[in-house]
């Protein structure tokens, strides 16, 4: 008698043991590996020229030629109310018009690194939501005054030695 009421128990642990197993492993949470975000699963938006001009003392210093491309996840674009190319625009115009840290007489140090990210914290700030992942500049130039008067009276419509590129030294370390 006692080894049946052994054998019982042995049956019930045994049996308790495996559906206690068993629920463990179907309510595992799945392992999912994030993407990178440059092997897919974001949507690149190539943005349109936009002349920025640039304020110094009451008068037009110059202007910023600049064409920025974004990434940012396609499920968040379609839910945006305003264009994502707008708030591109917008905020291209507060970094640069609103910033005193662009120093004009040095363009070739400007730090696009800082800028790019200033951009994207200030879209997805807005927002309320990491929307935009990058910012991609393809074209960022700045023409003086002095230098679209002289194009205008050669008739000329390209770039010229005199104008200054930005950011090709890159920002000057500070001591």
């Amino acid at each position: 008698m006692i080894k049946l009421v052994g054998t019982g128990i042995w049956v019930c642990v045994v049996t308790l043991a495996s559906v206690y197993f068993s629920v463990q492993l179907a309510n595992k949470e799945p392992v999912i590996e994030k993407v990178p975000d440059f092997l897919g699963g974001l949507e690149t938006v190539r943005g349109d020229i936009i002349s920025v001009p640039i304020l110094k003392d009451g008068g037009v210093e110059g202007y910023f030629l600049t064409r920025l491309a974004f990434t940012a996840d396609p499920k968040f674009l379609n839910r945006l109310t305003i264009p994502a190319s707008q708030l591109v625009t917008d905020a291209l115009y507060t970094e640069l018009v609103g910033s005193p840290d662009i120093d004009f007489g040095h363009l070739d140090q400007f730090d696009i690194p800082t800028f790019k990210e200033n951009v994207k914290a200030a879209l997805n700030a807005r927002i309320g939501e990491e929307v935009f992942h990058d910012i991609i500049i393809e074209q960022i130039d700045f023409l003086s005054k002095a230098d679209i008067r002289s194009n205008n009276q050669k008739g000329e419509r390209s770039m010229k030695a005199s104008q200054q590129r930005v950011g090709e030294n890159g920002p000057q370390p500070t001591h």
